[in-house]
């Protein structure tokens, strides 16, 4: 299933931005009984620390708690600017490429005009101007995980 229109899948992950992940975890367990599926991770090439929190049953939609581990980084600078809170939507794609030609020749504002290496695989923004101010991520997934997570 895409979105009309385009070759984007349902929503993967919302992404959150947060002082210290591993203060933050007792949180969402707590108060939403949500687990990470995996052990936190850290990607050095973003200056991050990160992990996901499964909504329900694979293919639900997760939520990405992400620290900045370098003070100068766009995200450390994001959290300092408007504190912890939502920072990215991310869509699954199976053509990364074609999605952002689609969206450019379209006027969105591309952060990313090649794809980036992700925690999942090859990842690239759109910038929150070019919609309601939200900072927009598109994941490039295979034809059987994008057909998986779109049931």
């Amino acid at each position: 299933m895409t979105a009309r229109g385009s070759g984007l899948g349902p929503i993967d992950h919302v992404a959150v931005v947060v002082h210290d992940i591993d203060a933050s975890l007792p949180r969402y367990r707590e108060l939403l009984g949500l687990e990470p599926d995996a052990e936190v991770q850290t990607m050095a090439a973003q200056a991050v620390r990160l992990c996901f929190l499964p909504t329900g049953p694979s293919p639900a939609a997760r939520i990405e708690l992400i620290e900045p581990t370098d003070s100068e980084s766009g995200v450390a600078r994001f959290l300092a600017s408007r504190g912890e809170g939502l920072h990215h939507v991310c869509f699954g794609t199976t053509d990364l490429a074609a999605e952002l030609a689609r969206l450019g020749d379209a006027g969105a504002e591309l952060v990313d005009r090649v794809p980036r290496p992700g925690a999942e695989g090859p990842v690239a923004f759109v910038h929150p101007r070019t919609l309601s101010g939200v900072l927009w991520e598109l994941l490039e997934r295979d034809s059987a995980e994008q057909d998986r997570r779109a049931r």
